[in-house]
């Protein structure tokens, strides 16, 4: 009988969290943006939609965690089921202490690429003062395109509070925002940006960030991140 009460409360509670972010338009869009063509890419449920990379399913270390998309465990990397190549993506994250993640995008697979930052350029998220990369330069901090380009500025919230990232794609020319400031921009493909990844850490990977589309992936990087309010409008 006791068992049964303390699953009936563990139910009621996840019932009542799921009930509040929908109340307060976590994880749902607005007409407007339902009409301007904006579309979900996570429900604030279930993991539908997700996937591990190189893998069918989405693996359970990635769990829905007070309508949020979370990491809990070692789990890898997860991609979204469909490819995209110009967009505007909205999501907002959390990290924990010490923590380390990114979103990637453009990422392709196959049986030479073993990870997803093998093809993808990476949208960082991090504790800038806490983890130790964010002492190797400001192109490691939150918002960076991770270690090509430092964010103009850090507007990052303190760690475990929620923040706004948007990430624009119109063909070569990139847009990284931070709680409503753009903070880093680029042109993909360009002698600039050739030269620039060659002088880099990813000069070994041969595909890396020339691919014109693929998919978005949220980094698995031994740490506790959060994210909701995902949100993906296609550009013609």
């Amino acid at each position: 009988m006791r068992k049964a009460l303390m699953t009936l409360a563990v139910l009621t509670a996840a019932a009542m969290a799921v009930a509040a972010a929908e109340s307060t338009g976590l994880n749902t869009l607005t007409p407007a943006e339902t009409a301007g063509g904006w579309r979900l890419l996570f429900d604030g449920k279930t993991t539908t939609g997700w996937r591990g990379y190189r893998k069918d399913t989405c693996p359970p270390g990635w769990k829905v965690v007070d309508g949020a998309l979370t990491r809990v465990a070692e789990a890898g990397d997860i991609i979204t089921l469909q490819k995209f190549q110009d967009f505007d993506l909205k999501f907002d994250w959390k990290i924990s202490k010490n923590g380390n993640s990114g979103v990637f995008y453009h990422v392709a697979e196959g049986p030479d690429l073993d990870n997803a930052y093998r093809t993808g350029p990476e949208y960082q998220l991090l504790d800038n003062l806490g983890h130790p990369d964010g002492k190797n330069g400001r192109d490691r901090w939150s918002g960076a395109n991770y270690a090509l380009q430092a964010p103009t500025t850090d507007t990052t919230k303190p760690v475990g509070e929620w923040n706004e990232s948007r990430i624009v794609i119109k063909g070569p020319h990139v847009e990284h925002w931070l709680n409503g400031v753009k903070v880093v921009e680029y042109e993909l493909w360009s002698d600039a940006w050739k030269a620039q990844v060659a002088k880099s850490k990813f000069h070994e990977m041969p595909r890396y960030g020339l691919e014109k589309t693929g998919y978005i992936a949220l980094q698995d990087h031994e740490a506790e991140v959060a994210f909701r309010n995902i949100k993906i409008k296609v550009l013609d």
